[in-house]
């Protein structure tokens, strides 16, 4: 049975910018149904004109590009409550693909209803741009700051920003996370090579800082790591959920 917006599970998840009663009925009318799916489906296509937009209900997954080549490069994790297909139902067509890395369930909406539903709700509107502004890239916005950071920096802060949306989305249980995706996906996503992620990644364990294995994902010196990778603060921004 799909879950009503009403009972949305992620609502209550402290990374999701609070909703009104009005909110949340519209959303449930935008609302088309929900889809189960299997670990490496494909979701969206790169290239393709889909009728339908997305939200990860639960599960993860990975946006990626095809190079020429035929290789992946990884371009972001997706992560619960993590709106998906926001291109198509803009520009008409993905610019990359989006595959799911584990078993996931979606909120589907009907694309057809999409500028509708745009234009009679500006705040939710407001909310897409918001959207748009920062999900292109691996955790949105604070990419920008990877320019200026160390191999050893940038996991480091990768692992905390990480470990920080797995708090604010309910996946963090007793100092441990579910990341299962490949050392590949994370070089990608910084732009290192598999070999320095994987001797970095090592350097990190050795000092216990953090151990990512089997698919899960450890903090053991939050503090440590955040003074290797600059940050101010490890806590995950707000956001709205679509």
């Amino acid at each position: 049975m799909a879950t009503t917006c009403k009972n949305c599970p992620l609502r209550t998840q402290p990374v999701f910018m609070g909703m009104s009663t009005e909110d949340v009925a519209r959303m449930q009318r935008f609302k088309s149904g929900e889809l189960s799916v299997e670990p490496g489906t494909h979701i969206l296509n790169e290239g393709s004109n889909t009728p339908q937009l997305f939200t990860a209900l639960s599960g993860m997954g990975v946006r990626y590009k095809t190079l020429p080549d035929g290789r992946k490069q990884v371009i972001n994790l997706i992560f619960p409550g993590d709106f998906i297909g926001l291109q198509a139902g803009v520009l008409g067509e993905m610019s990359h693909s989006v595959e799911a890395t584990t078993e996931m369930t979606l909120c589907v909406f009907d694309r057809s209803s999409f500028y509708e539903w745009f234009s009679a709700n500006p705040t939710r509107a407001f909310d897409l741009t918001w959207l748009a502004a920062t999900e292109e890239h691996f955790l949105g916005e604070a990419l920008l700051t990877l320019g200026q950071r160390s191999a050893i920096g940038a996991l480091a802060w990768a692992m905390v920003r990480l470990f920080a949306r797995g708090e604010g989305t309910g996946l963090v249980r007793n100092g441990a996370m579910p990341l299962p995706f490949r050392q590949q996906d994370i070089a990608d996503s910084l732009g290192l090579s598999l070999v320095h992620t994987n001797k970095t990644l090592a350097r990190l364990r050795e000092r216990d800082l953090l151990s990512w294995s089997d698919g899960i994902l450890r903090i053991y010196d939050k503090p440590a790591l955040m003074e290797i990778a600059q940050m101010d603060t490890a806590k995950a921004p707000r956001r709205p959920l679509i």
